[in-house]
């Protein structure tokens, strides 16, 4: 019989090895001695600890599933409880029952983490739908529209919730993305409609431009020109592939008038300004005639100038004030002259001169006497009165003696 501190071999070749509950047959050998009957089922034990060492490994260093590492703890389990090794087998047993205990808080700590992660995906979610129906209400069709399928691809990368709530919260997402869509669409039919309407006005717009294009009516052209450029801008924009085509119909249609326009005004501004040479010389020439000392040479002098005057063409706008301003002070000097020579040769004006003058001053010497007597009585109302009324009597009075010395005193 052959033995070591954990198997022995009996006579009849039948292995046993020890344990805490006792001997447990290991198995029967026939092939050998007893000795090689135990290093065989030792061997057996040593490939059990390296399995066991390599599923400790595996439990600690990647991440096998705790259902698969239970499952291999399993298989080894039963290798070891059908004592067909000898070895402390009970080392063994102690070994994956502490595997068990890695395996089961590794499952523990794997469900928390599971879970912290679901309830992170479920904020993230609860963000991302909360976002997208904020979204659904915007105007910015663009960047809501970019930011719309970030957030999908954002959604895309979350872990799933279980089916109900995913679904919930998918549905919620989907919505939002479809009432944005239905409301971009709607606004860009509109918007659509609108350009539509706008290149038709547009239309008309041009071809009433083009129309106008070779009018020589400069002032009300320009001007109903003005009017269409105010009409177009109220159109609005039609389609962009349009919008250039009829700008450019419709500017080149102005200019063509406009640069026509500048051509017979530069002629008509270099034919001005040569006019206006004209009138200042004619207007120097009158200017010679004050102050007026022959009336009647001075009279016809004038006549003759101003019929050259009216010969000679438009001048320059800025300048017409100016320049017809000097001829018209030379007529006003001649025509006071007239009203003087009037004056002085009208027997009937100076009479009535002289009795408008006699009326006044017997009035201004009434008022002198009242306001005497008034005050002489104590009145001082009375004469101040009368002293007011007298002012306004001599302010005629001296009116009226003025004029009577034009008439010659």
């Amino acid at each position: 019989m052959s033995s070591d501190p954990w198997g022995r071999v009996d006579e009849t070749g039948t292995v046993y090895v020890r344990t805490a509950e006792g001997e447990q047959v290991v198995g029967s050998w026939q092939a050998g001695t007893p000795e090689e009957a135990l290093a065989y089922f030792e061997r057996k034990y040593e490939g059990l600890v390296v399995e066991i060492g390599l599923l400790e490994r595996r439990v600690r260093t990647t991440d096998l599933s705790a259902k698969d590492a239970q499952t291999a703890i399993d298989h080894l389990r039963t290798q070891v409880d059908e004592h067909h090794a000898v070895g402390d087998l009970g080392a063994l047993r102690v070994r994956l029952d502490k595997l068990v205990a890695t395996v089961d808080s590794r499952r523990e700590e794997r469900k928390a983490q599971k879970a912290k992660q679901t309830d992170e995906a479920r904020a993230a979610k609860d963000e991302l739908v909360a976002e997208a129906e904020q979204l659904a209400q915007s105007d910015q069709w663009r960047s809501a529209g970019e930011r719309l399928r970030a957030l999908v691809d954002i959604w895309k990368g979350l872990p799933r919730l279980d089916r109900k709530s995913d679904d919930e919260l998918w549905h919620r997402f989907s919505h939002a993305r479809s009432a944005f869509s239905k409301r971009r669409k709607a606004h860009f039919a509109s918007l659509d409609a609108q350009r539509e309407d706008a290149r038709k006005a547009k239309e008309k717009l041009v071809a009433e431009a083009e129309a106008l294009s070779k009018s020589t009516d400069w002032g009300p052209t320009a001007a109903r020109y003005r009017e269409l450029m105010a009409d177009w801008k109220a159109a609005g924009r039609a389609q962009r592939e349009s919008e250039d085509d009829l700008w450019n119909r419709f500017r080149g249609a102005q200019d063509v008038f406009f640069a026509a326009r500048g051509e017979v005004f530069a002629e008509r501004d270099a034919e001005q300004t040569e006019n206006l040479k004209v009138k200042e010389e004619l207007a120097d020439e009158a200017e010679k005639l004050v102050p007026i000392t022959d009336l009647k040479a001075a009279r016809a002098a004038f006549r003759s100038l101003n019929e050259r005057w009216e010969a000679v063409g438009h001048v320059p706008r800025d300048a017409r004030p100016k320049v017809e301003g000097r001829m018209h002070a030379v007529e006003r000097a001649i025509q006071e002259a007239e009203e003087g020579e009037w004056r002085r040769t009208n027997p009937e004006a100076r009479a009535r001169a002289a009795g408008l003058t006699g009326q006044l001053q017997a009035a201004v010497d009434k008022l002198r006497q009242q306001i005497d007597a008034a005050r002489a009585a104590g009145n001082n109302a009375k004469a101040d009165k009368l002293a007011r009324e007298l002012e306004g009597r001599q302010a005629l009075l001296d009116q009226a003696l003025k004029g009577l010395e034009e008439f010659g005193g």
